[in-house]
């Protein structure tokens, strides 16, 4: 809801516990939630716009304005939501088939058309090698800094300097190659190179009934 024009596809999982008739109605029922919640977040943000614009010295909040319209330009796609059983390995080859089919849709995605300089590829080639070699640890974190001059040491790549690489590193994170939390503080000069270990990590702190779990335990 903070990208603008992002594009979300929905995904529902576990329906082999649930009859053909109850999927369906799950389906409409999570749309339904999805365009309310929509419809409530449009309806809050002019609402809080409209009392900033209404205020007594509306020059004070000129930033909390600035901020709340930038949320508002911030459209969001919501495709249909896809149905899937996790255990069925063809359900996952069509929930793979839904995403590429969308990604190709130029009106969705306008910039899958554009064409990407060389040096993107060179560094998205040797990233992959990187987290390949057996020199890599476990956790594939990497310093940003680090990470710069074992690529410039590499062919093609000698000229490539730290803008141009948070560039490059920008692209790879929003396809999934990498993740980079450049936004946060702490996180900004580590670049993680093989995002399942985060998953992995997340799986064991965030997990289903994980309050029974431990209260399970004598």
């Amino acid at each position: 809801m903070r990208v603008p024009n992002s594009v979300v596809l929905p995904v529902g999982t576990h329906v082999d516990c649930c009859q053909k008739q109850e999927v369906e109605e799950k389906r409409s029922n999570i749309m339904a939630k999805i365009a309310a919640m929509l419809a409530e977040r449009k309806s809050n943000l002019a609402h809080f716009i409209n009392n900033l614009e209404d205020s007594e010295e509306p020059e004070f909040y000129v930033d909390q304005w600035e901020r709340l319209k930038e949320m508002e330009s911030c459209t969001l796609t919501i495709l249909d939501l896809v149905a899937v059983n996790c255990t069925d390995h063809r359900d996952i080859k069509k929930l793979e088939a839904t995403i590429l089919e969308h990604v190709k849709n130029e009106e969705l995605f306008p910039e899958v058309v554009r064409v990407l300089p060389p040096v993107y590829r060179h560094v998205e080639a040797a990233i992959v090698d990187i987290t390949q070699s057996e020199e890599m640890a476990g956790h594939g974190m990497m310093d940003l800094q680090y990470l710069l001059s074992e690529l410039s040491q590499r062919e093609h790549l000698a000229s490539l300097d730290r803008e141009l690489l948070q560039d490059i590193l920008r692209y790879l994170h929003r396809i999934g190659l990498i993740v980079w939390y450049e936004e946060i503080k702490h996180l900004e000069s580590t670049v993680f190179l093989q995002p399942t270990f985060l998953i992995t990590t997340f799986k064991l702190l965030v997990r289903d009934r994980l309050v029974q779990q431990l209260e399970s335990i004598s």
